[in-house]
């Protein structure tokens, strides 16, 4: 039995991951934080959990014995505080976890980077095209460029490193929720979306994600970045996907971005201040004055990605919301 090493299995795409692995018949030893939930893990045989950071000098004892790493695990925010922590646990994390898995010797790693470190074009983009970085809208997307460039810096040094970059992955088990596609469903779900805005993502079944990640890891090529994208949809296409499952109206009208571009300006920069909660980041919303569209073609082609009907996907991630107490929650 192969044994592997996964950081953020915890996490949505991470914990699908595990349960893709331990099925597929390999042991997986897990890092989790203290603070970590663990309800996306329970019941999986061949799984043990050691607790750590990302940054633990000595993270390379954990990993003695295993043959593989995935590094999954990220600080997902679209918070401009959380400018600091971005970099921490994303650029020197990675960075690390990467030297821990060269003195622990594992043999291949797939490091997870995102859609957002390759940035956005006027028509689907794939991995050839890099915006400039200072272009990328928001702390995170510049966290995950700088990450992006530790794997590529460990592969150009010699070590077996595979870059995987997800697009919107939706389904089951997301359990924070994500800032994108999981937010959007809820806040359907909630009754929170009275109109939208003229934007798009691409969108894939968080499975297809995970097998994405265990197709790189034996048909990937070192140093190189594989798009784990699908099907490209405007938000009304979404809504109406959402609308269809539940039998809930979808929005009908726009706004401009400006409205919920001063919104977000207001709850982040003033009120949050005045030690109001946020709930619209600024950097989320001048994301979405840009469709966000990939072309997959070339995981789908190198290494079989699978691609699963994306309202496959939506449904699976509706029930599992309301199955697990969601959508009730504010």
């Amino acid at each position: 039995m192969q044994k592997v090493f996964v950081t953020g299995g915890t996490g949505f795409v991470g914990a699908n991951l595990v349960s893709l692995l331990v099925q597929q018949g390999y042991f997986v030893r897990a890092l989790a934080r203290n603070q970590s939930n663990l309800n996306n893990l329970k019941n999986l045989h061949n799984l043990e959990i050691v607790k750590g950071d990302l940054n633990n000098p000595d993270l390379w004892k954990h990993m003695v014995g295993c043959q593989y790493l995935f590094h999954v695990a990220a600080h997902y925010s679209l918070w401009q505080k959380d400018k600091d922590l971005l970099y921490q646990n994303n650029v020197l994390g990675t960075r690390n976890i990467l030297a821990a898995a060269k003195r622990a010797g594992i043999e291949r790693s797939v490091y997870t980077s995102s859609v957002a470190a390759i940035g956005v074009g006027d028509k689907p983009v794939d991995e050839t095209y890099q915006s400039p970085v200072d272009e990328l809208v928001g702390e995170y997307k510049k966290s995950k460029y700088w990450s992006e460039q530790e794997a590529v810096n460990a592969a150009t040094s010699g070590q077996e490193v595979v870059i995987v970059n997800p697009s919107t992955p939706v389904g089951p088990m997301d359990i924070k929720p994500t800032p994108t596609g999981g937010d959007i469903i809820l806040r359907f779900l909630r009754r929170k979306m009275p109109v939208y805005v003229n934007t798009g993502l691409n969108l894939i079944d968080v499975r297809d994600v995970a097998w994405g990640h265990l197709l790189a890891l034996h048909k990937g090529k070192s140093g190189e970045r594989y798009i784990l994208g699908n099907q490209n949809l405007t938000l009304k296409q979404i809504l109406d996907h959402l609308s269809q499952i539940t039998n809930l109206p979808a929005p009908q009208h726009t706004i401009p971005h400006w409205i919920p571009y001063s919104v977000a300006w207001l709850d982040e920069k003033v009120l949050a201040r005045l030690g109001k909660n946020p709930s619209l980041p600024v950097d989320g919303v001048r994301m979405a004055q840009h469709a966000m569209y990939y072309n997959a073609s070339k995981a789908v082609s190198e290494l079989g990605l699978p691609q699963t009907p994306v309202p496959i996907a939506l449904k699976d991630a509706v029930e599992w919301f309301v199955s697990h107490g969601y959508v009730g929650q504010r």
